[in-house]
């Protein structure tokens, strides 16, 4: 996945002895972009292990020192949410920290989390931090794009604190907002269809720019590791770099990339809107510094894209995409991702 795959890459080069997992390791797509990185021949193995399946992860944990799990069920189209989606991440969140308590070995654990688990409220504030949780209620009676996620998330999370609690592990979560930036992975990563809708013309992912919040891909993996180094962290952690309004966006980017028609007027959502932000306070009190821009995250992503070439090098009659993102012309469908799950080793066993 988007984030686990360059989380891989950055261990690697911090020096980390890694361990992968993949449902399948004889799949080459997910296999090839991380058996290809530097110091992957050394200090890489990929192990077969599935969130759907008890103590899978047993043997890929056992005798690890840190556990990252960056992996969640996504599928914004299942016809039984609570069965296909809501549970399986629950259950795989369990499932892990079963695994690290089982193992003896595991120092802590850093679960990646969502910005879904924060905001998602029938009233908006202008200002959060790591104490809001998103209101599981409303996102099951509003039912709104993505509802799912927000609640397998938020659950997901408040059940590896309470099981982390119970059994002495040492556990944090982040939170990253909209991840944007450059990736390994073939295809298209689910936050960067969002991030580049305006590019793309997908209007289904307008309402989730409405009042956004960014951060560069690099800038999330070292502060996973940041906070797996740091003895002082603990808790929940906040981890975005920008705040803006879809405005801001489509002003930003038809600024510096004229070759896309990017729209300006975006029918239902005022466009005299305020940015609502995300805190980094404690992150960065803590003594980690973010280094991206804006104009990175969006260079090196939409530089990316184009070299696989899942976008053309300018708007063409409003054709966006290939057929390896399955978007036809402006139609975009959701298939079941499965983001990966990280395992490493400490550097004393390099």
């Amino acid at each position: 996945g988007y984030v686990g795959s360059w989380l891989v890459m950055k261990l690697l080069q911090y020096g980390y002895t890694v361990r992968a997992t993949v449902r399948d390791p004889r799949d080459l797509r997910k296999t090839k972009p991380l058996i290809d990185l530097p110091g992957a021949d050394e200090r890489l193995t990929i192990w077969k292990a599935d969130l759907s399946e008890d103590e899978s992860f047993d043997e890929a944990i056992n005798g690890c020192s840190g556990v990252y799990h960056v992996a969640t069920p996504m599928d914004f189209d299942s016809e039984d949410p609570e069965n296909e989606v809501i549970k399986p991440t629950i259950n795989g969140v369990l499932g892990i920290m079963k695994s690290c308590k089982k193992a003896g070995t595991v120092k802590r654990v850093i679960f990646t989390s969502s910005a879904g688990t924060v905001n998602v409220q029938e009233h908006q504030m202008s200002e959060y931090d790591e104490s809001s949780w998103s209101d599981i209620d409303f996102c099951r009676r509003v039912k709104m794009t993505g509802w799912m996620y927000f609640v397998s998330k938020t659950l997901a999370e408040k059940a590896a604190w309470d099981f982390a609690k119970e059994n002495n592990i040492h556990f944090i979560s982040i939170i990253p907002t909209l991840v944007v930036g450059p990736f390994i992975t073939s295809t298209m990563p689910p936050s960067m269809l969002t991030a580049l809708s305006l590019i793309t013309g997908n209007e289904a992912h307008y309402s989730i720019l409405k009042q956004i919040q960014l951060v560069h891909l690099d800038d999330v993996c070292k502060a996973h590791i940041f906070l797996f180094e740091n003895p002082e962290a603990s808790g929940r952690y906040i981890c975005s770099s920008y705040d803006a309004t879809i405005y801001d966006l489509a002003r930003k980017i038809k600024d510096r990339y004229p070759q896309y028609a990017i729209p300006q007027k975006f029918e239902g959502i005022d466009d005299q809107i305020k940015p609502v932000h995300f805190s980094s306070k404690k992150l960065m009190d803590l003594g980690f510094k973010y280094q991206y821009t804006f104009e990175e995250m969006f260079d090196e992503g939409i530089r990316s894209c184009i070299e696989k070439k899942l976008i053309p090098h300018q708007t063409q009659e409003r054709y966006y995409a290939n057929d390896k993102l399955n978007l036809g012309y402006t139609k975009m469908t959701n298939d079941k991702l499965d983001l990966g799950g990280i395992k490493l080793n400490s550097m004393d066993e390099i």
